[in-house]
């Protein structure tokens, strides 16, 4: 039994909606309210979104709904995160914000 590929237009249309997610996230970053989150999570949404997998992305869009205040305390290291937002993606925006 052999598998088709897909249809054309339906690889194009599975693509498209990743990268119009991706794009969407990247709006988010970069229009958060406050001048310092838009540089922190704009630029890092720039150097990760591309990489990340559906799972990164579904951590990522779970922080951006995070109050900025939170966000900052996590990243300048006066908080650290909540444990539902000690994961992979949390630790890759603190090192990229902090780098040593």
């Amino acid at each position: 039994m052999s598998i088709s590929p897909p249809a054309h237009g339906q690889e194009h249309l599975l693509t498209s909606s990743s990268d119009i997610r991706r794009r969407r996230l990247s709006f988010r970053s970069w229009h958060r309210g406050t001048r310092e989150s838009d540089l922190i999570l704009g630029r890092f949404a720039d150097a990760h979104l591309a990489q990340f997998d559906d799972g990164q992305l579904d951590r990522y869009e779970a922080l951006l709904e995070c109050a900025d205040a939170d966000l900052f305390d996590w990243i300048i290291g006066r908080a650290v995160p909540p444990p539902e937002h000690d994961h992979d993606v949390t630790r890759l925006l603190l090192s990229f914000s902090n780098p040593v």
